[in-house]
């Protein structure tokens, strides 16, 4: 199978980079694309960079330049639920792109895209499933996704009254453009800071939670 792997930062990357042998870079535009072999299948992982646009641009390059059967995606959150711990590991069954909002002129929901029936982009339910089977302690969650990083505890009560657990800036344009071109998508997320942790925490702790997330998806890519 050929795997797709978005990366958002330097330091999800380095864990990436850290476990694999034989990694072999391609320039495609702008981007570099790191190419090797992982439990059986041709993986190429990108870094996007920060935020949805990048996020998206990415994901499209990638489908498009490896003609990749599967995107997945690995890397840090914030919590929205106090009861949420540093190190704490989910799937992503659904993301809701908060900063998305067409209501004034379409017959929608704020943060709805017109072709869902509510404020959710799916993910890959199956894939969910058999991510969940390999590592029965992985939580399936909702992510509230969009250009900020999140500190304010009232920005972070506002998101998880959409339903959402945790806060990400790439995973709804991931899902989003994977859904547009017909590719299945998986997301492992793993806290980098709390609920009541601010960017600081996410700097202490980034590179050993993006290690644990990445370790979760070589996991799931032996059963794929």
């Amino acid at each position: 199978m050929k795997v797709g792997i978005i990366i958002a930062i330097e330091s999800e990357l380095a864990a990436f980079l850290d476990s694999c042998s034989n990694v072999r870079s391609v320039q495609v535009g702008r981007k570099t694309v790191y190419c090797t072999s992982r439990k059986g299948h041709e993986v190429y992982a990108v870094l996007s960079g920060y935020g949805e646009i990048d996020a998206a641009a990415a994901t499209e390059m990638l489908i498009i330049w490896s003609h990749c059967d599967l995107i997945m995606n690995f890397g840090v959150t914030g919590a929205l639920e106090p009861s949420l711990r540093v190190e704490d590991l989910f799937v992503v069954s659904k993301a809701c792109h908060y900063d998305y909002d067409a209501s004034a002129f379409a017959p929608v929901k704020k943060h709805q895209y017109a072709d869902y029936p509510d404020e959710y982009i799916p993910l890959d339910p199956d894939l969910v499933r058999l991510a969940r089977t390999k590592i029965p302690s992985l939580r399936e969650t909702a992510v509230a996704s969009g250009d900020r990083f999140i500190e304010s505890r009232e920005d972070k009560e506002a998101l998880r009254a959409l339903g959402c657990s945790l806060c990400d800036m790439e995973i709804a344009a991931i899902a989003r453009t994977c859904d547009i071109n017909g590719v299945r998508c998986l997301s492992i997320k793993c806290i980098s800071d709390a609920y009541d942790d601010d960017s600081s925490a996410f700097q202490n702790n980034v590179r050993r939670s993006a290690t644990l997330a990445f370790d979760a998806i070589d996991q799931i890519l032996e059963v794929l």
